[in-house]
């Protein structure tokens, strides 16, 4: 439940943000508030596309044998986990520049008219971070036992309204809460999230006899955190922890972040500048 909570809050203020971005920048003149219909038509389709995804999955999956779910859960579970680590890199890369972005992509559509190319920008926009939910839940939805459906039903609802306080909040500009630090801490819980993902994915690999486990478990943790608890079920869903974990687990986990933090540095770096003409064109000195 935790999950479905935390990744509807998450993606909707997404969301939320490119929407609240363009709907301001329209509604700054006259001529562009003649858009906000196009505007609205897009949240629209790009909402019905993410739930066209859904239907296909649920569809596909109801179509499998056990055996075939289990692989298919797999997939989705890994699929996920690079969506997690590939929406982080792009965060960093273009946060900072993402109001300017797509303002000037609305401002081309707007000079020449192009109604439709507004609404084909902001329907990918919603389509990508829904597409990005159904595939993040779909794996949660279709193994959930716990509180059934309704229960997941209403933790999405509590994340979506959770993500208009929070986007109300960010609106306001506070000191505490803005959208840098925002995207900071979620950029860490996301990637924890994707850790996770990635270890139910060997839970399952090695249920299957697919990946060996050369020493199971590395050791026994619980006594201290056991996964049945409050702390240690959600230590389980967001980050990965096991309380037996397997050394082929353990050493896949270890290379996930190995391979992150690397990513993430190489993401923070500024873009080198490309030489002016006047700059190439100078001789160098030699000492």
């Amino acid at each position: 439940m935790e999950q479905v909570a935390f990744i509807v809050w998450r993606e909707s203020v997404e969301a939320l943000l490119v929407v609240g971005i363009l709907y301001a920048w329209l509604r700054a003149s006259p001529e562009g508030r003649r858009g906000l219909p196009w505007l609205w038509g897009g949240v629209a389709a790009g909402l019905l596309l993410a739930g066209a995804l859904a239907l296909v999955l649920l569809g596909l999956a109801s179509w499998l044998s056990d055996t075939g779910q289990e692989w298919f859960q797999i997939v989705m579970a890994l699929a996920a986990c690079a969506l997690v680590v590939q929406m982080v890199l792009w965060m960093r890369q273009h946060g900072r520049n993402l109001k300017r972005q797509l303002e000037a992509g609305a401002a081309r559509q707007l000079d020449g008219r192009h109604w439709w190319g507004l609404l084909v920008l902001v329907m990918i926009a919603v389509a990508r971070e829904g597409s990005e939910t159904v595939v993040f839940l779909y794996g949660t939805v279709l193994s959930a036992t716990e509180g059934g459906l309704g229960g997941l039903l209403l933790a999405g609802l509590g994340g979506f309204v959770a993500a208009l306080c929070t986007f109300w909040l960010l609106q306001l500009g506070g000191r505490v809460i803005t959208w840098r630090r925002f995207f900071q801490l979620t950029e860490i819980l996301l990637l924890l999230l994707a850790g996770a993902l990635l270890v139910s994915a060997t839970d399952r690999l090695i249920s299957l006899d697919v990946l060996p486990t050369w020493v199971d478990p590395v050791w026994d943790s619980s006594a201290l955190l056991d996964t049945e608890g409050v702390l240690g079920r959600v230590l389980a869903d967001f980050a990965g922890y096991r309380a037996y974990p397997a050394l082929s687990q353990l050493l896949i986990w270890l290379a996930y972040w190995a391979v992150v933090l690397w990513l993430l540095r190489r993401a923070s770096r500024p873009a080198a500048r490309p030489a002016t003409p006047a700059q190439a064109a100078a001789p160098t000195q030699s000492s």
